[in-house]
């Protein structure tokens, strides 16, 4: 039907430029007729001959002519079938239910089992579902995998009622189909087997730089006997060696206690599915030492630059440290992972960091006109505390110092009470949000306590206005701490921030003093922070403690200010009472519906008393505030709280950890932290 169409056009378009070429004659013949008779009169002649002539071709070549065209068409077409059958691109035709209604030889070499095809094509391709199919002029490419051979797909949207049958596919070839749409998807498929196979060698070809650092070497030879010490240095680095030559690396030592090793790519799954076990391995050497010894590593990824992937690698490393060491990390690019810090690490006794850090911050101080600290939001007692220490340094040194707070939580009203219309402070002592912007310049020296990721602070916001920042805490560093802080104190082995804050002061000045209500404030984030001296406790925090009480702290005074109404005691209480114990060791339990002004701080509270039970090895107390599921974690000594709360984004302290929830309720909250504690426990993070 196709070609007689064609064949019809053909000739149609013949007859008519032969009417309009005798057209042109007549007019010419009738021209001449008015010019000159004879001469009109042989031209008229000559059009009647050229009209026959016309004729009398057309009705005698039409036949012959028809069957050449007939003869050519079908020829034609039988040569571009077969060119498309066997065209070497695999290509079919879909219809938009993802069936297949037609393909070529390659196409069916892939697929090898047509009847599957027809039905659906993801009987074929998984990956090729109707929902992905292009519903535009624009192609959609995707990757698939078949019989360990990987292929890129294109997608594209064909009109059906544009489709010329006539062009090489038969009707009879196209599979009958009850679809009553307008439109098919004609697919490519392109081996790209030794594309991905040459991708992947030269990937797993590229070097990675890596960094290992012992992290408590003086302090283990230190305490090793004088005949032991040399064995033991020796046996460390026969295990540091052995494994290194597992993955075929190079190791250069850099210090005593400092490595740098470059290793292939390829080798890197197969470190982060052993987890690391140099750490492990490491850490059980043994010869007589009273204490373990404790690595960590940093890995630096990246595919186009060896000086970057060394930059990720010393990121990484200042990750590890700042998270307390005894693990390893891998950044690369804006991606880091995080492997081992699930044991409590044993405290530094040296003060030599926090002398050398006081000397700093002293200087920084000196150097510009006003200090205002901040430290996250909806303050606890340690987080202010810290903030107090902060401006007594600053008065100290003749600074006019200012104490962002914006919301004051039930634990902190008592202890701010007692700087508030007091003489002895001034009355811009304690600024607000709006206020701090109109201070803060960069001639300020901002300094950040407790807290160490920006989104957490007070403000986010200040952290832009100066370029002279200080970063003091005692949490473990994420991915997402301050970077761009002139100095950063960040000491996991420490109890609290007013641990750290209390050492600091000590260097700051000779006989520096503080007044009563500094030392309560001080001496009370302490014992928030280690629960009454039961958590994290060693000897640098009782001799910062015996510092404050040394300055008027009172125990008497700071316990009255700790006590709660009795209505924050039922709620407690029922909280307690509506703990579930979890995988058998671990308490989970949510606060009611209350009119408290801070629900977290309550929370905080019932997850330390919970682990009071026997067998709890953790809890998870959750509390709703400002449209938001706040959960506070807290253990003693066998889980690591901060790495659970990771997975959950947030942060913390081995012991004493937390996050927050957005747009859930309650109960998805508990059964995100239920499948976190499952999921970690089959892995072996627990």
């Amino acid at each position: 039907m196709g070609n007689n169409q064609k064949e019809k056009r053909i000739f149609r378009s013949f007859l008519y430029s032969q009417i309009l070429v005798i057209t042109i004659f007549v007019s010419l013949t009738t021209l001449l007729y008015v010019v000159d008779d004879l001469a009109g009169l042989i031209m008229l002649v000559s059009t009647l001959i050229y009209c026959l002539i016309i004729v009398t071709y057309y009705i005698l070549r039409k036949p012959s002519a028809i069957r050449d065209l007939v003869l050519f068409a079908s020829n034609y077409s039988q040569v571009q079938k077969k060119i498309l059958k066997e065209l070497l691109v695999p290509y079919g035709l879909l219809d938009y239910e993802g069936r297949l209604l037609w393909c070529n030889d390659e196409f069916f070499e892939i697929i090898e089992n047509e009847r599957k095809a027809q039905n659906s094509i993801s009987n074929v391709f998984e990956e090729i579902r109707k929902e992905i199919f292009p519903k535009d002029i624009n192609d959609v490419k995707i990757l698939v995998e078949r019989n360990n051979k990987h292929y890129q797909v294109i997608l594209r949207k064909v009109s059906f009622d544009n489709i010329d049958l006539d062009s090489g596919i038969d009707k009879d070839d196209i599979i009958a189909s009850n679809d009553t749409k307008n439109s098919l998807v004609a697919i490519y498929i392109y081996d790209t087997t030794e594309i991905t196979k040459l991708k992947q060698e030269n990937k797993e070809q590229k070097m990675i730089v890596g960094l290992l650092y012992i992290d408590n070497y003086d302090e283990v030879i230190g305490s090793t006997d004088d005949v032991r010490r040399s064995l033991l240095a020796a046996l460390i680095e026969r295990k540091i060696n052995k494994y290194m030559q597992n993955i075929d690396a190079i190791i250069k030592k850099l210090e005593k206690d400092k490595y740098i090793f470059i290793f292939k790519q390829k080798y890197l799954p197969e470190l982060q599915s052993n987890k690391f076990n140099l750490l492990e391995e490491v850490r059980n050497v043994n010869i007589g030492n009273t204490m373990a010894v404790t690595i960590s590593m940093a890995i630096g990824v990246h595919q186009d630059s060896y000086q970057k992937a060394y930059d990720y690698a010393l990121a990484a490393m200042d990750l590890a440290l700042g998270r307390g060491g005894d693990q390893a990390v891998v950044k690369s690019g804006e991606r880091v992972t995080y492997y081992g810090g699930k044991n409590f690490q044993v405290e530094k006794t040296t003060r030599v960091k926090a002398r050398v850090k006081a000397h700093a911050l002293k200087e920084l101080i000196e150097s510009k006109d006003k200090v205002v600290v901040m430290g996250h939001a909806l303050q606890d007692v340690d987080s202010f505390g810290a903030s107090i220490g902060i401006y007594c340094i600053a008065k100290e040194l003749n600074k006019k110092a200012y104490v962002v707070i914006n919301e004051i939580t039930n634990s902190v009203r008592p202890f701010m009470n007692r700087f508030v219309n007091s003489p002895d402070y001034e009355e811009d002592m304690f600024i607000n949000n709006q206020q701090a912007f109109d201070i803060v310049d960069f001639n300020t020296v901002l300094v950040v306590v407790d807290v160490n990721k920006p989104k957490l602070t007070e403000s986010e916001e200040l952290l832009s206005m100066t370029n002279t920042i200080v970063v003091l805490d005692h949490h473990r560093q994420s991915g997402e701490a301050i970077t761009n802080a002139s100095l950063s104190y960040i000491e996991p082995y420490a109890s609290s921030t007013c641990e750290m804050v209390a050492e600091i002061l000590q260097y700051i000045n000779d006989g520096i003093s503080l007044k009563p209500a500094e030392a309560d404030a001080m001496y009370a984030g302490i014992m928030i922070d280690t629960n009454n001296f039961l958590n994290k406790t060693g000897v640098r925090t009782f001799e910062a403690a015996a510092f404050l009480k040394r300055n008027g702290a009172d125990v008497t005074r700071i316990r009255k200010a700790f006590r709660s109404d009795m209505e924050e005691y039922r709620l407690k209480a029922l909280a307690m009472g509506q703990a579930e114990i979890y995988l058998d060791h671990y308490a989970i339990t949510y606060l009611p519906e209350n009119d408290e002004e801070n629900p977290t701080i309550v929370g905080a509270q019932v997850a330390n008393e919970l682990l009071n039970i026997i067998g709890v090895r953790a809890s998870f107390v959750l509390s709703e505030y400002n449209k938001k599921i706040y959960v506070s974690a807290r253990s003693i000594d066998e889980v690591n709280v901060q790495v659970v709360m990771e997975r959950l984004g947030g942060g913390g302290h081995l012991s004493s950890a937390g996050t927050q929830f957005e747009g859930i309720d309650m109960d998805e909250a508990i059964s995100r932290i239920k499948e976190t504690l499952k999921r970690m426990k089959e892995d072996g993070d627990l």
